[in-house]
């Protein structure tokens, strides 16, 4: 297979410096001064056994892709801004391209396939950072990420065979699944604490907020009647596969890292702002995690602190 890797940030600069490192065909999709420190000095992947120049093809457009018919997207930007990629990827890619969503959330797989009839899903476990223009960090060694794959709405196929492979080669752990959505909707649940952990000062309080998100989430879902796993079977799942490198500091996920780069936003209307839309629709109140979504996009707008609100505040309220 060849690659575009649609957004090579944490996530997607992991999985394309390792791809490109196994040797497969890489094309890199980012912006701004990402993008500039790319194409002036290649991508640094800062990985266990050192740091990696990957010297692949780089863009900020679908347009300047070499489309062949084994072209596979990787979209790996986050959530909110998967409608201007989808966009861009419908305008210039064939439309029998195959897009694999390895985005968190719920939402990026549906407007995906709205515009893409072959449209794939992956579960992301892949703890990484990116904070410094031209340079992504993984989390995890001597495997990087857990990066189960399988078809939308569901099944599997000779492409996520291949997909699997591929990564299999880049030392990425991936199996199939036929209802990858029950994993991507459990890891759903596990990210409704990533507002919390990027708005709220650490202590009891803020555990005591993720902990009540999370719980609402599962009640959310079960309304909904969505396949779930359970979180017995993703701790099964991960078992000791993915080791977090003992050199470095640990920071904090996607949501903290929007607000620590002052990115101006953040995915949080598609982690915790989910759980309100399913909400919503089946009649559950959501008061936690609309109160999460509320005080990140604030703070997020604002240009605030990472972690400098109360969440004894929001329990107090609530």
């Amino acid at each position: 297979m060849d690659y575009v890797v649609y957004g090579t940030g944490a996530v997607g600069g992991v999985i394309g410096g390792h791809l490109h490192l196994a040797g497969s065909p890489v094309t890199l999709v980012a912006r701004g001064a990402h993008l500039e420190a790319i194409r002036a000095g290649g991508l640094v992947l800062d990985a266990g056994d050192g740091r990696h120049r990957i010297d692949a093809p780089a863009t900020d457009t679908a347009a300047d892709v070499a489309w062949t018919d084994d072209t596979v997207v990787i979209l790996a930007v986050k959530s909110h801004q998967a409608a201007v990629a989808l966009a861009d990827l419908r305008e210039h890619a064939p439309p029998g391209t195959a897009i694999v969503c390895a985005t968190n959330g719920i939402a990026t797989e549906a407007a995906a396939l709205r515009l893409f009839a072959r449209t794939y899903a992956v579960c992301v476990m892949l703890p990484s950072t990116h904070l410094e223009p031209g340079v992504v960090v993984a989390g995890s060694h001597p495997t990087p990420a857990i990066l189960d794959i399988g078809r939308i709405p569901g099944g599997t196929d000779a492409t996520t065979a291949a997909v699997s492979a591929d990564l299999h080669a880049a030392r990425i752990e991936s199996v199939e699944r036929d209802d990858i959505m029950a994993w991507k909707r459990r890891k759903l649940i596990m990210n409704l604490g990533n507002g919390v952990d990027a708005s709220f000062a650490r202590g009891d309080a803020a555990d005591d907020l993720a902990d009540l998100a999370q719980a609402e989430g599962e009640r959310v879902l079960a309304a909904a009647g969505a396949t779930v796993v359970t979180a017995d079977e993703d701790r099964e799942r991960r078992g000791s596969i993915l080791q977090r490198r003992p050199d470095l500091e640990r920071r904090g996920g996607s949501t903290w890292q929007s607000l620590a780069r002052g990115t101006g936003d953040s995915e949080i209307d598609y982690l915790a702002g989910e759980i309100v839309l399913q909400g919503r629709l089946h009649g559950v109140p959501t008061p936690v995690n609309e109160a999460v979504v509320a005080a990140t996009r604030a703070l997020a707008y604002a240009g605030g602190s990472p972690r400098s609100l109360d969440a004894a505040e929001v329990l107090a309220r609530l």
